[in-house]
């Protein structure tokens, strides 16, 4: 894969949920302090983890009383350890894998996303500017070969990844795909290092006379408050907005904040977004973030908004749906979202970050919790049909339904509570979501 972080770690990093500059899901900085890099053996590592546990964690109470972090490789094996039964979300990184995630944005690689479904191969999205987007990739294309091997068989194999190849810059791998047309292509793809943009699409579009935008949204990180300023440029003066997270699995408030001030704007600015609620050993650190445009120009100042979502649509995503709600018309479409209404202040210590849950988010009618999930108003299911923006995309169709005929189709109204009753009992953002929809190579 396109990074060297382990399965989980990896996967559970793209729901990370971060406030201003460092938070996932929001918060206010980074913690309190370090280790000394001088004193960094594995026991004194873990000996201070505990200790940042037992006072900051949210559910410090379910922390052992026995726990001796002597007994423990790593602040990998104590974690899971402690880790509460109601926390699915925590983590630590090194400072590598933080540094290339969250602040550098890039990775070496093809630049594309891929999603198994069967004994197939399909490509989810493409990195603007990638190899693979040069060699003329797309959302919706399905890889057939990969150096002469039928894709069927190296899954059958269990040999996919590695055929693949290695992250390195220069490892070049012919494939052959084929679009949803039917016709296929064949090329050289080489890897190099992808800077990952964080709007994959941006669309404008005419029906029964109104003007609408639509952008993809894939994740919150340094370079999405340029990113969004990019997409509201585009979509200056249009009549309704959809915002697509479906893959979205978090990152800084600061710009779920943003991409909602920028699309809200006069009905929401300067008024409560989200507010942070800290254990009760740190209650004083809680705080409330107001909306406003953080690195935003153009604001569209909408009283009615769309947001596309499934079950890998986690964390800051969802802010954006609960900050809104008090203020104007939110009109979620897709399937109920993971259920991450908490959130991380990253702490470093040594050559790592701790990422694990310190607060809960709530917003200005005091509404979270929502670990079930915020349900979809209209039921609909991510397939994949073609690049972003085409017809017969089943999200993208129920939002122009709704903005047409202002209710939901009779199949989205009829299928939303079996939607749910499926949903509830499978916590998402479950690792095989990610690794399905996040397989970034």
């Amino acid at each position: 894969m396109s990074m060297t972080y382990n399965k989980l770690a990896r996967s559970l990093a793209l729901l990370c949920g971060l406030p201003l500059l460092a938070s996932c899901g929001g918060g206010g900085g980074s913690g309190s302090g370090s280790v000394d890099s001088g004193s960094c053996s594995v026991n004194e590592q873990n000996a201070f983890f505990l200790d940042y546990m037992r006072e900051n964690y949210f559910w410090y109470e379910d922390i052992p009383a026995n726990i001796d972090p002597t007994d423990y490789s790593s602040v990998f094996a104590l974690l899971d350890a402690i880790r509460s039964p109601q926390d699915r979300f925590s983590y630590v990184l090194t400072e590598q894998e933080y540094q290339e995630r969250f602040v550098n944005a890039e990775y070496v690689g093809f630049g594309f996303s891929t999603r198994v479904v069967g004994s197939g191969l399909f490509i989810n999205y493409v990195f603007a500017d990638s190899p693979a987007a040069t060699a003329g990739m797309s959302r919706g294309d399905e890889i057939l070969e990969i150096d002469g091997v039928a894709v069927a068989t190296l899954i059958a194999n269990g040999t996919l990844n590695s055929a693949l190849g290695p992250a390195e810059e220069g490892t070049a791998i012919t494939f052959r795909w084929a679009k949803p047309s039917g016709a296929e292509q064949t090329d050289v793809i080489t890897k190099t290092a992808v800077e990952t943009n964080t709007v994959l699409a941006i669309e404008r579009f005419a029906q029964d006379g109104k003007d609408i935008g639509y952008y993809v949204l894939n994740s919150f990180i340094d370079r999405t408050g340029a990113d969004l300023n990019s997409a509201y440029n585009a979509l200056v003066g249009v009549d309704e907005l959809i915002i697509d997270v479906r893959y979205n699995g978090g990152g800084l408030i600061r710009y779920a904040n943003q991409a909602a001030t920028q699309a809200a704007g006069n009905n929401v600015m300067g008024n409560p977004f989200v507010s942070l609620i800290y254990n009760d050993k740190n209650s004083d650190r809680n705080n409330t973030s107001l909306f406003q445009l953080v690195d935003g120009v153009q604001q569209l100042n909408l009283e009615r908004v769309f947001v596309l979502t499934t079950g890998a649509s986690c964390s800051s995503s969802e802010l954006i749906i609960n900050g809104l709600k008090p203020y104007i018309d939110v009109v979620v479409i897709g399937q109920p979202t993971c259920g991450k209404p908490v959130g991380q202040s990253p702490q470093p210590f040594c050559d790592k970050r701790s990422f694990v849950i310190n607060f809960e988010t709530v917003n200005a009618d005091g509404e979270g919790r929502y670990f079930d999930g915020l349900m979809p108003q209209c039921s609909a299911a991510d397939r994949l049909v073609g690049d972003w923006g085409v017809n017969g995309d089943p999200l993208l169709d129920e939002a122009k339904h709704y903005i047409s005929f202002d209710n939901c189709s009779p199949s989205a109204q009829t299928s939303g509570q079996q939607a749910w009753l499926i949903n509830k009992d499978k916590p998402a953002p479950a690792v095989n979501l990610l690794e399905q929809w996040r397989r970034e190579f």
